[in-house]
């Protein structure tokens, strides 16, 4: 395949002046529906560099960041140059975009994001000038496509990506990836994507595509879920292949209309600080897709190099030991419940836990994530994210219950962690991504 090189003259962005775009696209692009065919619209002008890199998509409302990380990095043990796009970021911007296992520097990640730019500025011209309305252009939207031309200037040989909000309409989805995995469904994002699970799994199962390998992952079990797995499969006439890190046996309401490929993951991926229980159907997950995407099985040794030497950050993350600092990004119910699992398996008595920091975003089933955390600790001190979908710590207070857990309540997330470490200690940070985020930026 030929070199891919931008076909316009680009004014590089310093990197600061990239980052606000990045976070503000609307002070160049104005408010509007972030729309596919405006992703699609930027790559073309761009002459498809993402027609320059082999894509695989993961898709789901769990799992799917670990699930692509991985992918990626089982990829790169087996030789090939790996791009992974992921959202959102822990700490800084650029985290989102790697190349060969490594986040993009801060100029790369400029000049990817004025490229963007420039782009939609042309799209918007040339629609002005035809009588039509310009493009609202979404960060997302505009990272997505700076990743794409970042990956076909690396020449990278495979990019996996993670599908940003539900699927149908993700900007990931206007490449065309030759291997998709979904994860699981759970109810998130509902104002969106839909009030029921099978109404959230049509939007992701939009992602499965004809001629292209297919893999499910064990949160498509739910019988409603199924339902539109199997029938978004069918009208695509792909058979999936459906995985789990332990021997599977079929559930009853799936009769014969599946057969059940099942992929362990290696004894030594167990629960422990680094590689908590959740974590190994990701890996199931990401094991059959990378076989799928390859075509063939993986290296029994490779694969466990690559699966014990890749990170995950903001998962079950260890910031620091003596007194512990532990950081979860569990944002829902669902993903609550695998970390307050994987807790148990660690630690069984709450009362010698750690002191939980919680925040929450006011967008999200805070009452659910509450009523599963809260439970799992013996003290909890609730703080707000900076973010501005935060919950203020006092609203977030309202909502725990029994109320003589909380033994204190601080404004912001600095704050919190400031009397926390001077005290020595041990806390660990869980309810949203941003409170993973901020507490990881303050330690390393």
């Amino acid at each position: 395949m030929q070199t891919y090189a931008v076909p316009f003259e680009v004014r590089e962005l310093g990197y600061e002046e990239a980052l606000a775009v990045a976070f503000d696209t609307g002070k160049i692009f104005g408010t509007g529906t972030a729309l596919l065919e405006t992703v699609v619209a930027l790559l073309d002008e761009l002459e498809r560099p993402d027609e320059h890199v082999d894509c695989i998509q993961v898709a789901g409302t769990n799992g799917k960041t670990s699930t692509a990380r991985f992918t990626a990095a089982i990829l790169s043990g087996e030789g090939l140059k790996t791009g992974l796009y992921t959202s959102p970021q822990l700490v800084h911007f650029e985290e989102r975009i790697e190349i060969a296992g490594s986040p993009v520097s801060s100029e790369v990640f400029a000049h990817g994001v004025s490229v963007a730019v420039e782009a939609g500025r042309r799209v918007n011209e040339k629609r002005v000038q035809a009588g039509r309305e310009p493009y609202g252009i979404s960060p997302f939207d505009l990272l997505t496509v700076g990743a794409f031309v970042l990956f076909a200037e690396a020449r990278v040989d495979v990019a996996v990506l993670e599908v940003g909000l539900g699927g149908r309409w993700d900007a990931t989805s206007a490449a065309d990836p030759l291997a998709v995995a979904i994860t699981g469904i759970g109810l998130d994002h509902m104002h969106i994507l839909g009030n029921t699970l099978s109404e959230i799994a049509g939007e992701k199962a939009a992602v499965i595509k004809p001629g292209r390998a297919v893999v499910l992952g064990e949160g498509v079990h739910e019988p409603s879920v199924w339902r539109v797995m199997q029938e978004r499969c069918a009208a695509c006439d792909v058979d999936p292949v459906v995985v789990s890190h332990t021997t599977l046996k079929e559930p009853a309401f799936l009769g014969d209309t599946v057969e059940f490929k099942t992929t362990t993951t290696h004894a030594t991926y167990h629960a422990s600080l680094h590689k908590p229980s959740y974590q190994p159907q990701n890996a199931a997950c990401a094991i059959a897709l990378a076989e799928a995407y390859l075509g063939r099985k993986l290296d029994d040794t490779v694969l466990s190099e690559s699966l014990d030497a890749c990170p995950t950050p903001g998962r079950f993350d260890v910031l620091r030991v003596d007194p512990l600092v532990l950081i979860d990004a569990c944002h829902n119910p669902q993903s609550c419940e695998n970390f307050v699992f994987a807790l148990d398996e660690i630690e069984p008595c709450v009362e010698t836990r750690p002191t939980l920091l919680v925040a929450a975003l006011s967008d999200k089933d805070v009452s659910g994530i509450v009523d599963v955390l809260v439970s799992a600790f013996p003290r909890v001190v609730v703080t707000a994210t900076s973010s501005e979908r935060a919950l203020p710590a006092d609203e977030l207070v309202g909502l725990i219950q029994p109320k003589d857990k909380i033994v204190a309540t601080y404004a912001t997330v600095e704050e919190a962690v400031h009397v926390l470490t001077a005290a020595g200690t041990p806390f660990v940070a869980a309810g949203t991504i941003t409170l993973a985020g901020e507490v990881a930026g303050l330690f390393r």
